[in-house]
């Protein structure tokens, strides 16, 4: 990891760049395939799964049979876990649903607002190096608690034409209505357009690299919605002498392993406690299975010491991490204060692998900046607020000269006659 030492305010730009491709890179290629998946439907997406995933697919839907036999293969013990799991996400997002917003405006003049689930939404989970069952957790629960009526799921098949058994297993406890053998940009463009085997859905849900990024932020431009433009993970740490080095440096290289695109920080007041992590990470690092991934992500990653803790946080809100760890002595400073970040975590005993699995929080984030105008997933992302009112007789006299007066002062005649009319006819 590159170490800097308290660096100056006018380098804060530089020092935090994502190592990330500008969209203009990636742009060309998605552009490309959403145009021939638009025109041909199923047997584009075929052609991309056997040029990239090398495999070749007579049907893209997973069966039931398929799902069975993937029920079988699980362990008893990670289905354990993944229900405890299960209900966890359960509680924390029943809690989000809200009731019935209702209010009289005006003697006459009643308004109200309630929720609708968005009926059809898709979801996209990485298979590749890390099948990330987890995330059908985080996406499908809160789905279902919205009442979506369709729950679309794709993600890449392996070399055998599978999807990790674990991946359909989830699927199935959550109450996913569909799953496709599908994945990167012919995925989300297939969702976008519907082909013949999948359908068109009005909202995409997911991670994915940066191809998939790009695909799910021009869904956007072909009418549908996007949770966020959710990038490669990364995560910031901030931490004094009070820190567990040994804890700090695992929760940074638990995010680096996720791949060689993702970004980790350490942001810390205390030189001997940067050294201490330093070290740790070079240890930990050599016992990782995918230490050659880590490697090159802890290559994109810093080590940054500052003077005090209000020169971290500035700087920190100024980075907008996706994930956000605060092991200091003064941790109400920080969690007080803190403007820009997707998830927060607390404390020596509290890593980030707890909100990326089972405490309940969802871990579906904005990244790349995004926590400084975008919220994570959560219940609401599943739904639609809807308003209406209702005026009577006596609403409508009270409120209809107001109406009036500005629709004429905006020339805006025919407006100003649907009020008049109705007065008109109460005389």
């Amino acid at each position: 990891m590159q170490r800097i030492n308290y660096p100056q305010q006018k380098e804060w730009e530089d020092i935090l760049k994502r190592p990330t491709q500008t969209v203009s890179d990636i742009e060309e290629i998605v552009n490309s395939i959403f145009k021939e998946v638009q025109a041909d439907g199923d047997a584009i997406i075929k052609k991309y799964t056997a040029q990239f995933d090398k495999v070749s697919l007579d049907s893209l839907l997973v069966t039931n049979a398929e799902i069975e036999r993937a029920n079988e293969t699980v362990s008893d013990a990670l289905k354990q876990a993944i229900m405890l799991s299960k209900s966890n996400i359960e509680k924390f997002h029943a809690a989000q649903i809200t009731s019935k917003v209702d209010v009289e405006t005006m003697p006459g003049v009643k308004c109200w607002q309630e929720k609708r689930p968005i009926n059809k939404v898709g979801l996209y989970i990485p298979g590749g190096t890390a099948p990330l069952f987890s995330t059908i957790l985080m996406l499908a629960i809160p789905a279902k608690l919205a009442g979506c009526k369709e729950i679309v799921l794709c993600s890449p098949p392996d070399k055998n034409g599978d999807i990790d058994p674990t991946i359909l297993y989830a699927a199935q406890l959550c109450g996913v209505t569909q799953i496709f053998k599908v994945g990167g940009i012919q995925a989300i463009a297939g969702m976008t357009f519907g082909t013949e085997s999948i359908p068109k859905v009005y909202k995409i849900f997911g991670p994915g690299n940066q191809y998939v990024t790009v695909a799910k932020q021009l869904a956007t431009k072909h009418g549908v919605a996007i949770d966020m433009p959710a990038g490669p993970s990364e995560l910031l740490v901030v931490a004094d002498d009070s820190a567990n080095a040994a804890f700090v440096a695992s929760d940074l290289l638990s995010q680096a392993e996720h791949g060689a695109d993702s970004q980790v920080i350490l942001v810390s007041t205390s030189e001997n406690l940067v050294e201490a992590v330093e070290k740790e990470i070079e240890n930990q690092l050599q016992q990782l299975p995918r230490k050659e991934i880590a490697r090159k992500s802890v290559g994109n990653s810093k080590l940054i010491l500052v003077k005090d803790d209000q020169e971290a946080l500035q700087l920190i809100n100024e980075y907008g991490p996706e994930h956000f760890i605060v092991c200091v002595e003064n941790e109400a400073f920080y969690i007080e204060n803190i403007q820009n970040a997707g998830s927060v975590f607390i404390g020596n005993y509290t890593p980030e692998s707890a909100g990326d699995y089972a405490s309940g929080t969802n871990h579906t984030l904005p990244t790349n900046g995004y926590a400084k105008q975008y919220s994570g997933v959560n219940l609401d992302s599943f739904m639609k607020s809807m308003t209406f009112q209702k005026i009577s007789e006596k609403g409508i006299q009270g409120i209809g000269s107001a109406i009036e007066l500005m629709a004429e002062a905006e020339g805006l005649q025919a407006h100003k006659n649907a009020v008049t009319l109705r007065l008109k006819s109460l005389k």
